[in-house]
């Protein structure tokens, strides 16, 4: 599975900034500077960002944390991951990016005071492990911080399932021509375990003592904020 997850994403990675941009209208963005909020990230904080992709999040911790603060952002396909520098370097930003899988980190423990991932959880093999090792590089009391679709609820899921099913493949495939990667996106999210589930799954692990998940959008997207043991 990481092999056929790793060769998709660099086949959309040229394209992958402006395709997420149109599919979420922009509201991408918003919910990243709301995880950082609740990330409680401060300035001079040690941060690292798995599946940074092109390094969104890594550069809104950054703002954060300042010049005083270490942000570094991982990711385990190259080709995603090669306009991030490009990008941070126009922000007059020092930030670290490196090749790593988020199942196995190449940091010690407790080298950081948070931990984060934002739509790529989902994609690992075993998100328990991420989960684990995401907490094992971060010091006892630090966050790790999951930012992830879920399934939403109430008036707007049947509209969200169709423009799921349908929208998304659509605009998606013609945008970068891999239909086959923007129908897969989608059916991820639909089965991937959401809100209280997540939630649980954290504490599951036995590296957290809390784990809180914070709702998007009526289900869209959830934010959670899990504190290490």
């Amino acid at each position: 599975m990481s092999e056929k997850v790793r060769t998709m994403f660099a086949s959309i990675a040229d394209r992958y900034d402006a395709i997420n941009t149109v599919l979420s209208f922009g509201i991408h963005h918003r919910w990243r500077k709301k995880a950082v909020r609740l990330s409680k990230a401060a300035p001079g904080d040690h941060v690292l960002d798995c599946a940074t992709g092109t390094g969104d999040f890594a550069i809104s911790f950054k703002k954060v944390v300042g010049d005083e603060g270490r942000v570094v952002g991982t990711d385990f396909c190259a080709e995603m991951l090669a306009p991030a520098p490009v990008k941070a370097q126009k922000r007059n930003m020092d930030i670290e990016f490196a090749v790593a899988d988020a199942m196995d980190l190449p940091y010690e423990d407790n080298t950081f005071d948070i931990c984060s991932i934002a739509f790529g959880i989902r994609n690992v093999d075993d998100p328990e492990i991420s989960l684990k090792e995401m907490a094992r590089v971060v010091r006892p009391g630090g966050r790790v911080v999951v930012l992830e679709f879920g399934q939403p609820k109430g008036l707007i899921k049947l509209p969200y399932k169709a423009y799921s099913k349908y929208f998304i493949p659509t605009i998606g495939g013609l945008m970068s021509g891999n239909r086959d990667a923007y129908k897969y996106l989608p059916e991820t999210s639909a089965a991937f375990p959401a809100g209280k589930a997540f939630a649980d799954l954290m504490m599951g692990t036995g590296n957290y003592s809390g784990a809180e998940a914070h709702t998007l959008q009526s289900g869209i997207a959830y934010i959670y904020i899990g504190t290490v043991a």
